[in-house]
């Protein structure tokens, strides 16, 4: 419960929120600006050079070496925040190039990697894995200012370099750029909770629920251009982690050797649309709350998983969670006036809203996962599938994600308790 969302105390207005000091921009958690195309220091060219032929160095089954060869290169010649993103993206495709890219899992990451990778993990305070930021948020040129539209959306690095590929991660991208506006919507209408504005608390709800209809519209996207089982067999692997990989030959995850006998091992979870910040946004104003429902083995993942979420984001969440709720505001107790009737009208449909566009997702994962993963497939090359096969068990429930979690059970806890924060009921 928030209180203070429901009884605001006279003469002590929440500060007004920098958006800039949390990375929010006119494109929510997409940056301002496109992504930079390339490093501008020829320095790093040896990076750019690997990073934009990652698809074919795959192919050829070069890539392992060609990293190997790779000086280790300072990061001091990063000279802004774009530089710094972009170099932590091309790391992170490297990475995981490096450990699917062959006939068995390469445990150990040279120093040629390691070292640089390490630093600017820490720079943009993210773990150093390809995290949603690099593959997705951090990961595309745009023809234009409109990030929504996919026909002007380019991947920067690519695995495969199919358009499967392409599809699925600027499909993401797109979904939020669709979000523009809506953080700051959604900040004025919990500001709107503290002084009991109901017309300003409903307008940002109705905008809420048209801002998810629009994410879910371009979500069911994904089939026109997206092959399942090239997603499946093909892509999905080089998205894995190093967390939960013991049957595809990680059992203690993966070595990060900084060279004179330094070094750590790490298990991580892979890429995953369950770091976006933006759908943990949408779970955060409406007050729907994953912790403490179903088993415990999912209680702690969505506080677990912003780890994986670039430091500002997931520090702007906290903050929004701190301003009210306005779950609790169309909780008050009866009697209910007109103005409270309406709250709770565009409440129960703003978070049907969100539940409807976890069903779908469901739908997705069911077509692109659960499907694929009961037919044989050999990619190209013939190249075993490494990390989709370590995720097959005896059935459907065991399945796991790319992110470590055992995904239906997950996705469809999520949906449900969605669903029930909908109905306005007091929490056991």
């Amino acid at each position: 419960m928030s209180p203070h969302a429901v009884q605001p105390t006279p003469g002590s207005p929440h500060p007004a929120l920098d958006f800039h000091k949390y990375a929010v921009t006119r494109n929510a958690f997409l940056p301002d600006q496109c992504p930079v195309p390339v490093l501008s220091d020829p320095y790093y060219q040896p990076w750019e050079a690997v990073g934009q032929n990652l698809s074919r160095l795959i192919d050829e089954g070069t890539i392992r070496d060609a990293i190997r060869q790779l000086p280790v290169l300072a990061v001091d010649k990063l000279v802004s925040e774009a530089e710094w993103r972009r170099a932590y993206t091309m790391l992170a495709f490297m990475t995981h190039a490096y450990v699917w890219g062959g006939d068995t899992p390469q445990e150990i990451l040279p120093p040629q990697i390691s070292v640089p990778f390490l630093q600017v993990s820490a720079h943009v305070e993210l773990p150093p894995v390809l995290t949603y930021a690099a593959a997705n948020l951090w990961n595309f040129t745009c023809q234009g200012d409109d990030f929504s539209d996919l026909d002007k959306l380019k991947l920067c690095f690519s695995f495969t370099g199919t358009e499967s590929e392409s599809w699925f991660l600027l499909i993401s991208v797109a979904m939020e750029a669709k979000a523009a506006g809506i953080l700051q919507t959604m900040a004025a209408a919990l500001e709107a909770v503290r002084v009991r504005d109901y017309d300003g608390v409903v307008g940002g709800l109705e905008e809420l629920r048209g801002c998810i209809d629009g994410v879910s519209q371009l979500l069911e996207r994904m089939y026109e251009r997206c092959d399942p089982m090239t997603f499946y067999h093909h892509i999905r692997p080089f998205l894995a982690g190093s967390q939960n990989m013991a049957a595809a030959g990680l059992p203690r995850g993966v070595l990060y050797d900084e060279g004179d006998g330094r070094g750590a091992w790490r298990q991580l979870r892979g890429g995953s649309n369950g770091q976006s910040s933006l759908i943990q946004f949408f779970d955060v104003v409406l007050g729907v709350e994953h912790s403490g429902h179903g088993g415990d083995k999912h209680a702690s993942y969505h506080d677990e998983v912003r780890e994986y979420m670039p430091g500002p984001h997931r520090r702007f969440l906290v903050q929004m969670a701190r301003m009210g709720s306005i779950r609790e505001l169309a909780m008050v107790a009866p009697p209910q006036t007109e103005a409270q009737q309406r709250l709770r009208a565009a409440y129960t449909a703003a978070t049907a809203a969100l539940a409807a566009f976890r069903q779908k997702h469901i739908s997705i994962v069911t077509r692109y996962i659960i499907i694929p993963s009961k037919q044989p497939w050999q990619g190209r090359n013939g190249r075993q599938n490494l990390a989709s096969s370590s995720s097959k068990t005896k059935g459907d429930e065991q399945l796991t994600g790319t992110g470590g979690t055992a995904l239906v059970p997950f996705l469809r806890e999520a949906r449900d308790v969605t669903t029930e924060a909908g109905k306005l009921q007091r929490r056991q």
